[in-house]
């Protein structure tokens, strides 16, 4: 990402587009790039900074232009204008909750991990998640949280650790073994690897759930096209059809369909989400955190991996800090800031 913001400033132009630029960079890299910008600024150059973070812009941005649905809402001076009133002209309407935050019956552990390792990538990784509870896991780029949830669901081969489900061992060496035993992943990256964008959102859903409506080498193409189509209407993906390819959705509703594909398996025990919200407007980023509670609320163990501290602290009952491919701190949801969390992430002291 660092070199292709370089390659973006080198060559000279008198006006830069940046889309969401700071999505997989560090902290540190955030500030070596505005320190850019600003550089760049001076020099008569200027710049078009599209992001839904909210923090970067009122550090960066001059003025503000805020769209909704294809369509211009309006322009202000950054000066003149407060994140409550810039997130209620993006979504349309008071967003009074953005971190909805459900009250769940948090029951039995569901998933257990034991001395999990990967050479080079992580070690001693140990945890539970219960029932009902949300389990965050934070640190920085780099700590080894995405590799540990590709190794969970089978993506990549464990070199060693034990795994279980409702105290039963496991062995998972594919996704196909971890949906069997109810384990099921949102990736971080959906347009690489949770869809298949040239598609319609009908296939995206059926496809890993073709089994359910096959007969004999034959599918029910009616009793496939009412079954997503109802899951795709209680999730609430914006669409005029099932039909339409799924490129042509936001990337709130594109992250709904992951949802929904994966909502058709039954027996849903663990749900792994990276960066359950990146990329995605405030709105959408409410929508998903609502559902995310109603998941606790049904009863599934839900670990969350991500990179903005106010959602891990909005939405977990539990966090876990990595840094460099260990486990280095636990916080209750009562005892947990923002500041702590960065402490174990940094290897700082502890005040």
């Amino acid at each position: 990402q660092m070199v292709e913001i370089a390659k973006g400033i080198s060559r000279g132009a008198s006006l830069i587009v940046l889309d969401e630029p700071t999505s997989a960079i560090t902290d540190a890299e955030v500030e070596i790039l505005f320190q850019q910008i600003n550089r760049l600024k001076e020099k008569g150059i200027s710049f078009v900074y599209i992001s839904h973070k909210m923090d970067e812009l009122f550090v960066i941005a001059d003025d503000v232009t805020v769209m909704r649905d294809g369509e211009y809402v309006g322009t202000h001076a950054m000066k003149d204008i407060d994140e409550h009133h810039l997130i209620a002209l993006m979504v349309g309407r008071e967003l009074t909750e953005l971190f909805p935050k459900v009250e769940c019956q948090i029951g039995e552990v569901v998933f257990e991990a034991k001395n999990l390792w990967k050479k080079k990538t992580f070690e001693e990784i140990n945890f539970s998640v219960r029932k009902g509870e949300i389990l965050g896991i934070s640190g920085l780029m780099g700590a080894g949280r995405t590799e540990l949830a590709r190794a969970i669901f089978g993506l990549d081969a464990l070199d060693g650790g034990d795994m279980l489900i409702e105290g039963q061992p496991i062995t998972i060496k594919s996704p196909t073994d971890a949906i069997k035993h109810g384990i099921i992943m949102l990736p971080e990256d959906r347009k690489l690897v949770g869809l298949v964008l040239g598609r319609s959102i009908l296939d995206n859903i059926a496809l890993p759930n073709l089994d359910q409506f096959e007969n004999k080498g034959l599918l029910n193409i009616k009793a496939m096209f009412n079954a997503c189509h109802e899951i795709s209407e209680q999730i609430g993906v914006k669409t005029p059809s099932i039909k339409v390819e799924a490129k042509t959705l936001s990337g709130g509703n594109q992250q709904k369909v992951v949802i929904c594909k994966w909502l058709l398996q039954l027996g849903i025990k663990v749900l792994i989400l990276d960066e359950p919200t990146r990329g995605i407007d405030v709105g959408a980023k409410s929508e998903i955190h609502k559902l995310m509670g109603e998941f606790a609320r049904q009863g599934m163990a839900i670990i969350m991996i991500s990179s903005e501290l106010p959602e891990i602290i909005g939405m977990s009952d539990r966090i876990i800090v990595m840094r460099e491919g260990k486990f280095v701190g636990e916080l209750s949801r009562e005892e947990t800031t923002q500041e702590k969390i960065m402490t174990f992430a940094t290897g700082g002291k502890q005040q």
